[in-house]
């Protein structure tokens, strides 16, 4: 099998699940709910992963802002720590550039990320990957913990 990114299966889920526990993102039993109404096809947002013979390295998702036309939210990306640094998250960051901007006619990506410390190197990636950083909320995720905002015009 080459490399792929494509999109999730309801079969992808225990290998994704994995991820996100490895990355400590958040419980990975949260998952399937967070996608269910994805593969149930009830609703506008997007689930791709990165995929190889090694199985799934990767998973991103994505919605569309409610109340906006063609504006796109990245909420979710985890690479496998062993693969991070290898380009997956790029890869799969251009092509959600690509549907969005080709497929769904979108034209801005808006990203959310922590402004701990310890998302550093997060923010440093989206920044390399040409998002812009417009905003800072204090204390957003929780007392002593904000959210820092990215944006990319397509």
């Amino acid at each position: 099998m080459t490399s792929a990114v494509r999109p999730v299966t309801r079969n992808d889920l225990p290998e994704l699940r994995r991820i996100i526990d490895e990355t400590g993102l958040f419980p990975g039993e949260m998952l399937d709910a967070m996608a269910e109404s994805y593969l149930a096809g009830t609703d506008g947002s997007f689930w791709l992963t990165f995929a190889d013979a090694g199985g799934c390295q990767a998973v991103m998702f994505v919605e569309q802002e409610r109340m906006t036309q063609g504006t796109y939210n990245q909420l979710l990306v985890a690479v496998r720590p062993a693969r991070q640094g290898q380009g997956i998250g790029a890869r799969l960051m251009r092509e959600v550039e690509r549907r969005i901007r080709d497929d769904l006619g979108g034209h801005l990506v808006l990203v959310e990320t922590s402004a701990l410390d310890d998302f550093a190197r997060t923010r440093r990636f989206y920044e390399g990957l040409g998002y812009r950083r417009v905003a800072e909320i204090d204390d957003f995720y929780q007392k002593g913990e904000g959210k820092v905002i990215y944006v990319k015009a397509l």
